[in-house]
């Protein structure tokens, strides 16, 4: 039976138990903290270490007392941990220390499953290699900074079988090199990382053009996979999955969790059209990983010198931001951080349906699940469909669907916790599965 997208997964999602929410997003907590950033003048990765109130050193110092903060007022729940390297490029002509803050809450049953939520701290002005100039990065990337504070207060509060790493990067304009650092340092742990959230310029509502989207943030999401070989990419040639990376499996979850106030719009590629963000790296790893940023850009308030020029105002202020919009996207993210938290990995499906008139899906067990759900959808569907068909923890991890074939299909798998809480579905295709290639 054909449904309308995502409405079984709803409808299964309304029918489990309650669940501990999150508690509410302050606005008003969101502002100060983006005024705060501002106060740093400039948070350029190249400006002042060591003054104490200006510069990237004293920002990045300040966001590490806010994590420390929070910690405390949940009994230490949280590991501070500041990752650093020495880095040079195209934009950073000298070695730099570049230094990440980052807030550890261990899962109690399965703390090498990770979910991180991040965004960048540092800034820059029109010239990207001017490290003196004020440069106030209010909602690029202060917007998305303020959203992983806000994250960590709001579910630093709960305990989870998995563990969430709230992550405040530097280096991002100068090359991604923040985004890199993490990535590196979350394959050094041994993470599996089940789901990487950036968020980079959340803040805003009215493009420069006029436009107003208050009610829509975008997710981006990659197709084919970063880190595929000749033999996945012939693989996926023979046997489809060009639109069912792990990526766009997170995106089509951030949107089943979507709420009439912030719809999803889901934009199929990597990130806006010649450019890049903090989850990148990440994917070139293997991990999957999605960026939400507004639903329309304002490019008169990013990256550009304070000025005024024909009557119109250039600078990234906080005077054009929109915190009862930031407040909605930082909702969003907590309610999927919450509930990847909760939820067990993704299954790793294989299908077997060719020169057949039947299909069998098969999967390995997944630590933490009591029970799994197999999703279908016609191949040129862009959610799953079909009400799913639930295995029990315990039954044989193999079915067969009978009169099902395989060529005109697509299929899926999740699994679901004991306290209903699902994860995403992990498309039967080659390189679906939560993990990297190689």
């Amino acid at each position: 039976m054909r449904t309308k997208a995502f409405a079984a997964l709803g409808a299964l999602a309304l029918a489990a138990p309650a669940q501990a929410q999150p508690d509410p997003v302050s606005p008003a907590r969101l502002r100060a903290d983006v005024e705060k950033l501002v106060s740093f003048g400039t948070r350029h990765t190249l400006s002042s270490q060591d003054d104490p109130a200006r510069g990237i050193g004293a920002a990045r110092r300040w966001a590490e007392a806010n994590l420390r903060e929070t910690s405390k007022a949940c009994g230490d729940c949280l590991a501070i941990v500041l990752p650093e390297t020495m880095i040079t490029g195209d934009r950073i002509k000298v070695p730099t220390r570049l230094v990440n803050v980052v807030a550890i809450q261990r899962g109690t049953e399965r703390p090498n499953e990770v979910v991180i939520v991040q965004g960048h701290i540092d800034s820059r002005a029109s010239d990207v290699m001017d490290a003196t100039s004020d440069a106030p990065g209010a909602n690029d990337d202060g917007s998305g900074t303020a959203l992983v504070l806000e994250a960590a207060r709001i579910l630093s509060k709960h305990k989870y079988p998995t563990t969430i790493v709230y992550a405040v990067l530097s280096g991002e304009e100068q090359g991604l090199f923040g985004g890199q650092l993490l990535a590196d340092y979350a394959k050094q742990q041994g993470w599996t990382v089940k789901a990487v959230l950036n968020n980079d310029i959340v803040g805003n509502t009215r493009g420069s053009d006029g436009l107003v989207e208050d009610k829509v943030v975008r997710v981006f999401s990659e197709g084919p996979r970063a880190d595929s070989d000749d033999a996945t990419r012939n693989a996926a040639r023979r046997f489809g999955g060009e639109n069912d990376s792990p990526s766009r499996s997170l995106s089509r979850y951030a949107s089943s969790l979507a709420k009439p106030e912030l719809r999803v719009r889901q934009v199929w590629r990597t990130d806006r059209m010649g450019r890049g963000g903090d989850h990148v790296p990440f994917l070139g790893m293997g991990y999957p990983a999605i960026r939400f940023t507004v639903g329309v850009e304002n490019y008169d308030h990013q990256h550009q010198d304070l000025r005024t020029e024909s009557g119109t105002i250039y600078g990234d202020t906080i005077d054009f931001m929109d915190f009862a919009y930031l407040a909605k996207v930082t909702r969003l993210n907590a309610a999927m951080l919450d509930k990847l938290a909760r939820a067990p990995m993704p299954p790793a499906p294989k299908v077997e349906a060719a020169v057949q008139t039947f299909t069998t899906l098969s999967w390995d067990t997944v630590a933490g699940a009591s029970s799994y759900r197999i999703w279908r959808r016609r191949t040129d569907a862009p959610a799953w469909e079909v009400r799913p068909q639930v295995v029990r923890a315990g039954q044989p991890t193999e079915v067969t669907l009978k009169g099902v074939r395989g060529d005109d299909w697509l299929f899926g798998v999740s699994s679901v916790a004991a306290d209903g809480t699902e994860s995403p579905v992990a498309s039967a295709v080659p390189g679906g599965a939560f993990r990297p290639l190689r």
